[in-house]
């Protein structure tokens, strides 16, 4: 059996002090793993301790040797008025924005600060997904999607994962039915100090 790209043990995670924890995960090349649990529970601390965005207070995390991690944010950044385009987005993050397919190849064309939320929603997790990274962490990819583009969401990740291996969290159970191999309840562990 292959290395895991990304393995944490007994993971307990925050910022200033311990949100959740312990958490163990192990993520194998090819999977989509989804992460369901209610507001509140960690899921988004979770991501950004994989990715080093929050502390690890105890517990092991490995990433395999030459590993990249791209991260698309619950609620990502969007310039207010600069003229940056999606297609600008895409070369500057790695995704070659001819590879787009026709729904999201439209959106990278105008600027981004014109976009409505779940346009701009879209165009990040297509980046997140066709960059170089192997492994991609999507926080709440469905925000602001309508129905339709949902469901072109589910098409992105069956590709996607062809190549990559994707952690997802939703509050969306049938989304995480779709597209995951894998699902994983996040339950609220409470700290007392």
């Amino acid at each position: 059996m292959a290395e895991p790209l990304l393995q944490g043990k007994d993971l307990v995670v925050g910022y200033v002090e311990p949100v959740i924890g312990p958490v163990s995960i192990s993520l194998n090349r090819g999977e989509v793993v989804g992460i369901f649990g209610p507001n509140g529970s960690g899921k988004s601390t979770l991501l950004r301790a994989l990715c080093g965005s929050a502390r690890i207070f105890s517990g092991s995390l490995h990433k395999a040797a030459g590993v990249h991690i791209a991260h698309q944010h619950q609620r990502g950044v969007r310039p207010a008025e600069l003229p940056l385009t999606g297609a600008d987005l895409a070369r500057a993050a790695g995704a070659d924005p001819i590879h787009a397919p026709d729904e999201v190849a439209r959106l990278l064309k105008p600027r981004l600060d014109r976009l409505s939320g779940g346009q701009f929603q879209l165009v990040q997790v297509w980046i997140a997904l066709a960059g170089p990274a192997k492994l991609v962490l999507l926080d709440e990819p469905t925000n602001n999607l309508d129905p339709a583009i949902t469901q072109r969401l589910v098409e992105l990740l069956a590709h996607a994962s062809q190549e990559k291996t994707v952690l997802v969290v939703s509050h969306e159970h049938g989304f995480l039915d779709q597209v995951c191999t894998r699902l994983c309840l996040m339950i609220v562990t409470c700290f007392s100090y």
